[in-house]
C-alpha cells in the first residue's frame, strides 16, 4: 500500500497520495468522511478512477489521517478549496486534470475550477450541498444544531445516538451505510459550524464554468438536495445530470464517472 504523503497549509497537516502513472485525476470526499470512510460505504469507488492514471486523493483539513484546529473559519467551503490548489501546487499537477468530488469535495473541485481552470479538464460533482436557501426553515441549520448537540452531549454520548439513528430513506435497506464522522471529537463542533456557514460559488460564477461536468444527485437527502444539482445542471453550460432513486443505481456512478473522464 502507498505510503501518505504530508504538506502544511493554515493550522492543518494534509494527508494524500498521489501514485500511479498517466494523466492526473483527483478525488475529494465530504464531510465529515476520509478516504477510509468512503472506502467503507461501499458507494463510489474512487481508487477506480486511477486506472492507467495518476489518482490525487487526500483527506480533507480534520478529517481521516489530517490534522487540523478547533476554529469554524478553518471549515468553510473557501478554505477546503484553498487546500486544494495547494495541494496541486505541492504534487506540481501541471497539466489540466479530471477531478472529482462528493458533497464538500464536489464544491472544491467547482470552486477550484473557478479560480484556476487552467487546472482542470473535466468534473464529476457528486451529490452537490444544499446552497441558496431562502425562508426561515434551513437545512443548514441541521449542522449548527448538531454542534450544539455535541457539545451538550458530549461527543461520545452524541456519536451512540447518531449510531441509533435512522439512514436516510434511499438507504434503509443497505446494510454498509455508515456515515461515522472520521473526525476527531475536539474538532467536529468547529468543522459542522464552518460548513454550516459555506455554500456553493454564487450562481453567477458557477454560469463560467466550461469544462464538460458530470453531476450525479441521489434522492431523499435534504443536506443534497435533488433541486441543488438541477440549479448546478442549469447553470453550467456543458453538463449533464443523473439522478438515482435507489442503492443499485448509486453504485453506477464510479463506472459513469470512469467513462465520462474517459471521454
Amino acid at each position: 500500500m502507498t505510503v501518505d504523503s504530508y504538506f502544511d497549509r493554515a493550522g492543518a497537516r494534509i494527508a494524500y497520495q498521489f501514485s500511479g502513472f498517466g494523466s492526473p485525476v483527483g478525488y475529494a470526499h465530504g464531510v465529515p468522511l476520509s478516504r477510509a470512510a468512503v472506502r467503507r460505504l461501499g458507494l463510489f469507488d474512487f481508487d477506480a478512477l486511477g486506472a492507467g492514471r495518476r489518482l490525487l486523493a487526500y483527506d480533507q483539513r480534520g478529517h481521516g489521517k489530517s490534522t487540523g484546529r478547533p476554529i469554524a473559519e478553518d471549515y468553510r467551503f473557501e478554505n477546503f478549496t484553498a487546500d486544494l490548489i495547494a495541494l496541486l501546487d505541492a504534487v506540481g499537477v501541471s497539466e489540466p486534470m479530471d477531478f472529482a468530488g462528493s458533497s464538500l469535495g464536489s464544491d472544491c473541485a467547482l470552486r477550484a475550477a473557478i479560480l484556476a481552470p487552467q487546472r482542470f479538464r473535466r468534473l464529476a460533482l457528486l451529490i452537490p450541498p444544499v446552497s441558496w436557501e431562502r425562508g426561515p426553515e434551513r437545512a443548514t441549520q441541521w449542522y449548527f444544531d448538531t454542534a450544539e448537540d455535541i457539545e451538550r452531549l458530549g461527543a461520545p454520548a452524541w456519536r451512540q445516538k447518531l449510531a441509533h439513528a435512522d439512514p436516510l430513506p434511499i438507504f434503509a435497506g443497505y446494510p454498509r451505510f455508515d456515515l461515522t464522522p472520521d473526525v476527531p471529537d475536539e474538532l467536529l463542533p468547529a468543522i459542522l459550524c464552518g460548513v454550516g456557514m459555506s455554500e456553493l460559488p454564487a450562481p453567477e460564477e458557477i454560469a463560467t464554468v466550461q469544462q464538460p461536468t458530470i453531476i450525479l444527485a441521489w434522492d431523499t437527502d435534504p443536506l443534497h438536495p435533488v433541486s441543488t444539482s438541477e440549479r448546478l445542471h442549469e447553470l453550467i453550460p456543458n453538463s449533464s445530470l443523473h439522478v438515482a432513486r435507489s442503492v443499485d443505481d448509486i453504485q453506477t456512478w464510479t463506472d459513469r464517472v470512469v467513462e465520462f473522464f474517459a471521454g
